[in-house]
């Protein structure tokens, strides 16, 4: 049985402090041109990180970003360099044995503070906002959606990148207003072109990508993809046996908001303790997304 007991809340290097401390990765600098990203095993929801970790999640989420990296044509250019922290530059060379399996040493970028968001199901926030204004950022969609409709073609919805607090859905044209014309519009081109490929493969491999998120910087002045990718802690992944019965099987961090909602909880820090029961539910899904994407380990 999976226990809290396996998880790591931090990954600790001796002698090395992090240039930067995410909710759930922590960033290191490797040099004036790159950093290591390290994955813990701290989960989000609602923008509050939990008390309580989930067993093996940071292993999940590096081996999937990953994964996705290397296979998806569309996902070029990217930052990402290489897993094996055998090859990375000292002084992480010497602590590979905590790095390995939670760890990515990437090219370093000026990030563009846009969540670019798709969608290609209607669920979460965007069913929210289509129920009170049949639109999501300000596109208008068909009459009688449901949870889990499907959207041809699927649509990109940005939201605000807060480091605090919460991100919000925007329209395209306030993007443009952030960020210029020419940027937005790129922005949302790759982003698309990354989904529809990756929701193809996750279709083929048995899951519907209902949603995801991704985020962008510039390298040498190219739009370059950055962050993890196309994990469960970015993306809704269905599964596509049940979704095809009508019903929304989760295989991401949806179990847990399900029972944040249950618990009362009124989405504010701090956040409650998970019980033992959904910790093990939810470390069992993410790893079984794992298994399905990639043929790696469950």
């Amino acid at each position: 049985m999976i226990t809290t007991r396996e998880a790591l809340l931090e990954v600790e290097l001796p002698g090395l402090a992090p240039w930067r401390r995410g909710k759930v990765r922590d960033v290191y600098e490797a040099g004036p041109d790159q950093l290591v990203i390290v994955a813990s095993d701290r989960l989000s929801a609602y923008d509050s990180i939990l008390p309580t970790p989930i067993p093996g999640k940071g292993r999940v989420l590096t081996a999937l970003s990953s994964h996705w990296f290397r296979t998806l044509a569309s996902a070029s250019p990217h930052h990402f360099v290489d897993d094996d922290p055998q090859r990375y530059p000292p002084p992480f060379d010497r602590h590979a044995g905590r790095l390995a399996g939670r760890s990515m040493l990437v090219r370093r970028a000026q990030r563009i503070d846009i969540e670019c968001v798709v969608r290609g199901h209607l669920t979460g926030s965007g069913l929210r906002e289509y129920r009170a204004h049949q639109a999501v950022c300000g596109i208008a969609l068909p009459q009688g959606l449901v949870d889990g409709s499907r959207l041809d073609p699927p649509i990109f919805t940005p939201a605000t990148k807060a480091d605090a607090g919460h991100d919000e859905n925007i329209a395209f044209d306030e993007v443009v207003s952030r960020i210029g014309r020419e940027t937005a519009e790129r922005l949302r081109t790759r982003s698309l072109a990354i989904y529809a490929e990756a929701r193809e493969r996750a279709w083929e491999r048995g899951l519907v990508l209902a949603d995801t998120k991704f985020e962008f910087g510039l390298i040498d002045g190219v739009i370059t993809l950055i962050d993890e990718i196309l994990s469960p802690d970015s993306s809704r992944y269905w599964d596509r046996a049940e979704y095809e019965a009508g019903r929304l099987l989760s295989f991401d961090k949806q179990f847990v908001r399900d029972w944040l909602d249950r618990s009362g909880w009124n989405h504010e820090p701090p956040a409650p303790a998970l019980p033992e029961e959904v910790v093990r539910r939810t470390a069992e899904r993410y790893a079984e997304a794992e298994r399905r994407l990639t043929g790696g380990p469950a």
